[in-house]
């Protein structure tokens, strides 16, 4: 390694997440890899006449953030669409949706996120009458925060062939109202696939999701616009001091199309993208999951583990619950994906070397999860393959120990917790019911249980924002007295956004820590962030330089 640094980060307080020395002063980088890290002085040495110099000014920095779950495709889309977090009411849904129509004439499907289900009142569901009323001329969708729902107006139904409703397979639906009509609500992604295809975009952001397939007869302009969206996407990450991005979502052209800019040197965050195996898929697709894994391998671009879903969300009820939701007892929904297929998926995927990260929210689906995690070990014996369950959202208590005993690492998003600064409390609150509150959103009591725990956003579910994740990891207020604490600390949050992201992708052993030979993705923030009050984090602190692989990604003005 050259003796002389590219660029020197100094007067910090800089936070390794390195046991052996987890403190220092000075950062010093030479082309994509830490040189050195130490005091102010002993990093002054190796500065030549061509070093960039960084004066932190007693602020802090760490490792870049490792965002180990979201959906950039669909994130990167989202900031041309109308964003609806906050929004209550019909007066102020309105007000919103003609500002957004006035300003976006030639978009053939308007598309607005981050609806509350609550979003006319607590009451009161969201119907296309309502959003007929709004908009009845012109293709309208809005989804749900949680990406799982969304609502679309008579227009866009029709022009989707769903107004008279259609079967879109096992755990998605078109709901039908009481006139035999479509009411507007879609449940998951078969449901609302064929409204997100009238876009601009043609729907391609959420084939990923959907069917896993890749796009057909994608034309010159097309491409150059999914790779221009998408761009801009990662930009957006890297102001925020995103560094790794672990997607879940996912097809061979996205992987494509993040190699086409490693290649051109406009990728400014690394990113590992997944086969997604969906419940109509042959076992055998599994073997494309094992190509993509060589195909794509290099520390920017990775296409190396396999997403599937197990079920929906709490709040639309398409959850899997072991014993009924708390407002609607006895009815447990259904999997996704049955015991022996799953089991099937699990085996073979475990045998081919592929991690698995299962999405799965309810109890149910969480047991099933581990118990196809169970049966790939019995069949292929225990391997280092850090299976992965993401959310976690509500656990029955018997199945904490086995997180430890089988390797399965919690993959949980603090930001998502009903109550905190993202989501209300209600109606979640009522549809976990009071006597399984102890064990929802239970990230400090899985941390106990031995299972080793990831933090990340969930965008475009939740804002992209780490810190906004951190401050509701450390500030969780009870739902009662009498609960668990769930609250982590500071320095348990930036492990779980950095070293524990990067040991749970298999890159432990070059980068999550600011160590010597170690790749150079690090962040400067604007504050010295242990000197911020926890409940003032998200609206506080910030990222003022970004590096990954040792460029400057991005620089607050």
């Amino acid at each position: 390694m050259p003796k002389t640094a590219d660029l020197i980060i100094r007067n910090a307080r800089v936070l390794t997440m390195d046991e052996a020395a987890p403190r220092a002063e000075a950062v010093a980088l030479a082309g994509n890899r830490v040189l050195a890290v130490g005091s102010n002085d002993e990093i002054r040495a190796l500065a030549g006449p061509e070093t960039q110099v960084i004066d932190a000014g007693g602020k802090t920095v760490l490792p870049g953030f490792n965002e180990a779950h979201m959906h950039i495709f669909p994130g990167s889309v989202s900031l041309r669409q109308l964003n609806l977090h906050g929004v209550h009411g019909f007066e102020a849904l309105k007000e919103a949706m003609q500002a957004y129509a006035a300003a976006n004439p030639d978009e053939p499907l308007l598309m607005g996120f981050s609806a509350d289900y609550s979003i006319i009142s607590l009451d009161e569901s969201v119907t296309r009458h309502h959003l007929d009323a709004i908009l009845p001329d012109r293709p309208f969708m809005m989804f749900a925060p949680d990406h799982h729902t969304a609502w679309a107006n008579t227009a866009a139904l029709e022009k989707a062939g769903l107004l008279h409703g259609k079967d879109v397979g096992v755990g998605n639906e078109v709901v039908m109202g009481a006139d035999g009509m479509a009411s507007g609500e879609l449940r998951e992604g078969n449901a609302f696939g064929p409204v997100s295809a009238l876009a601009s975009t043609g729907g391609r952001e959420e084939l990923g999701m959907v069917t896993g397939m890749d796009p057909e007869n994608v034309t010159p302009e097309q491409y150059a616009l999914d790779r221009a969206i998408l761009k801009s996407g990662l930009e957006y990450c890297a102001s925020w001091g995103v560094t790794s991005i672990q997607n879940f979502d996912g097809n061979h052209y996205q992987l494509r199309l993040m190699r086409d800019l490693e290649q051109s040197g406009e990728l400014p965050c690394r990113i590992r993208i997944p086969f997604h195996m969906k419940n109509f898929m042959d076992l055998a697709e599994l073997d494309k999951a094992a190509e993509w894994k060589k195909e794509f391998a290099t520390d920017m671009v990775r296409g190396d583990f396999v997403k599937v879903f197990m079920d929906g969300v709490l709040d639309s009820q398409t959850a899997f619950m072991l014993e009924g939701y708390g407002d609607r007892p006895g009815y447990t929904y259904e999997p996704l994906f049955t015991a022996e297929a799953f089991n099937a998926i699990a085996t073979k995927a475990d045998a081919l070397g592929l991690q698995i990260a299962v999405h799965a929210i309810g109890s149910a689906a969480i047991r099933q999860t581990l118990d196809g995690y169970e049966a790939a070990i019995k069949a292929n014996g225990k391997q280092d393959l850090r299976h992965r369950i993401e959310h976690i959202e509500i656990i029955d208590p018997t199945d904490l120990p086995r997180f430890r005993e089988l390797g399965v690492v919690a993959s949980m998003q603090p930001v998502h917790v009903p109550g905190g600064t993202c989501f209300p409390l209600e109606p979640t609150d009522a549809r976990i019911g009071e006597d399984r509150w102890e064990y929802a959103y239970a990230w400090r009591t899985m941390k106990e249980a031995g299972a080793p725990v990831v933090f990340a956003s969930d965008w475009p579910v939740s804002p992209v924002s780490p810190f906004q994740c951190i401050q509701d990891a450390m500030t969780r207020k009870l739902w009662k007295e009498g609960l668990t604490d769930q609250r982590f600390t500071l320095e348990e949050s930036l492990e779980a956004y950095t070293a524990i992201g990067a040991w749970v992708e298999f890159m432990e052993d070059r980068k999550g820590k600011l160590k010597p030979g170690f790749l150079a993705d690090v962040v400067v923030l604007t504050h010295d962030i242990e000197q911020v009050a926890p409940e003032k984090i998200m609206d506080t602190v910030r990222a003022a330089v970004t590096i990954c692989d040792g460029r400057i990604t991005h620089q607050a003005a």
